[in-house]
């Protein structure tokens, strides 16, 4: 039977999830090993032309790390297309179910931000992870430099970044009667002295096997989790996809998943000197100028402070006192976002003040009354009622017997 009237993909994808049932570890190996027909589901015709079309190129990742000074090749949206279609399979295979219309569209508006137009015509939404307010559509392979981000596929309903063929299916044994095109030489001219410079096969990439099953793994991971709520996928990406994971609650400000949100916190460091990388896991600029808070915090610090972390005490009295006083951020954040955090910062600390277990001594509460000069701040937590944070009003009176304390400790 000829490849272009039907092909045979074989995808064997040995993929180690790590899932909690009942409290009990269990680690599960699951084989995935189908046969995708493309008459039903992939486009011989794309597949084939795409992957010739790659071949013919060569791949830079190698060369592209050495500063060879080559011109960034565009890839088209018929590459994009036949990567989606082998994803898209990938997925069914994983038993990944689309989520319809509606609640798809929430999703990605609650994850990333965005909003899917559904009288769009356009199928994709590219996402920038160095820039969440750019709606560029990026035409350029991720190298976590230059470009960095995935794709929003609105009919299929799944994200992926770009993949080229070869990095996601056993191409030499899949479509053999290209093979050939990888036994002539690939020659490109450089920037720089205008050098010749040979262009590495995909055949010559090294693991690139094990690229293919990470690649597998990382779309299945992040669909099954996002879309399908997949606990056992979610492990999976902490241990193999962090910067992913990190970059759903630092850039996107995505706190709906206490799990997530307190694994970022493990892995922020609180000091005195790190109070802009404190600024992404409190508040998330959004693109229309407003600020969302992270208020789903508190709870996950709770857990995770204990007696004698007195390091978290003193950070957060630093950050405190770096939202009261450093001029950029009372100019990025509005007077009420600064005074919503602020009353929640120091209303969590202060708490600990009366814990016995811990006696903390960071005052929290009265370093609004010393450093708010205006009142500006004091004003608006009254004008909210103390954001109804229970018993709000009685601690700050009760602080006031510790103003000469906080007076001495700066100095007078």
């Amino acid at each position: 039977m000829k490849y272009f009237n039907k092909i045979l993909i074989i995808l064997v994808i040995n993929f180690y999830v790590v899932c909690y049932a009942q409290g009990t570890k269990k680690e599960v190996k699951k084989d995935c090993s189908s046969n995708i027909e493309s008459d039903d589901n992939i486009n011989d015709t794309i597949i084939e032309t795409v992957l010739a079309k790659q071949l013919k190129q060569g791949t830079t990742q190698t060369i592209d790390e050495a500063g060879a000074g080559l011109p960034k090749i565009q890839f088209g949206i018929d590459e994009l297309e036949a990567t989606l279609q082998i994803a898209d399979e990938v997925l069914k295979l994983n038993g990944f179910k689309a989520l319809d219309k509606d609640d798809f569209i929430k999703k990605v508006k609650n994850v990333f931000g965005r909003i899917i137009d559904p009288k769009s015509k356009s199928i994709f939404l590219h996402v920038n992870f160095f820039d969440k307010c750019d709606r560029d559509f990026v035409m350029y392979n991720n190298n976590e430099i230059d470009y960095d981000g995935i794709f929003i596929e609105k009919q299929r309903k799944i994200i992926l970044k770009f993949y080229y063929i070869p990095e996601l299916i056993d191409y030499q044994k899949q479509y053999s009667k290209l093979n050939n095109i990888e036994n002539t030489k690939i020659i490109r001219k450089s920037s720089i002295d205008n050098l010749e410079i040979e262009i590495p096969h995909w055949k010559d990439i090294p693991n690139l096997k094990d690229q293919r099953k990470k690649n597998i793994q990382t779309i299945v991971a992040r669909n099954m989790y996002l879309f399908n709520d997949s606990r056992a996928y979610f492990k999976w990406l902490l241990l193999n996809d962090q910067s992913f994971m990190e970059k759903l609650v630092t850039n996107f400000g995505y706190y709906d998943d206490k799990e997530l949100l307190k694994w970022v916190v493990e892995n922020t460091k609180f000091d005195s000197n790190n109070s802009n990388e404190l600024d992404k896991i409190f508040w998330n600029k959004n693109c229309d100028g407003t600020a969302k808070l992270n208020l789903e915090i508190f709870p996950v610090l709770k857990e995770i402070i204990k007696p004698g972390d007195a390091n978290y005490f003193e950070t957060l009295k630093l950050y405190v006192m770096y939202l009261l006083e450093d001029k950029d951020k009372r100019n990025e954040l509005s007077l009420q976002d600064r005074s919503k955090l602020l009353a929640h910062l120091v209303y969590f600390g202060e708490q600990y003040r009366y814990d016995k277990n811990y006696n903390d001594k960071s005052y929290f509460m009265q370093r609004i009354w010393m450093r708010d000069i205006d009142d500006s701040v004091k004003k608006e937590i009254i004008r909210n009622n103390y954001y109804n944070l229970p018993d709000y009003k009685n601690l700050y009176e009760k602080s006031k017997e510790y103003q000469n304390a906080l007076a001495d400790e700066n100095g007078g």
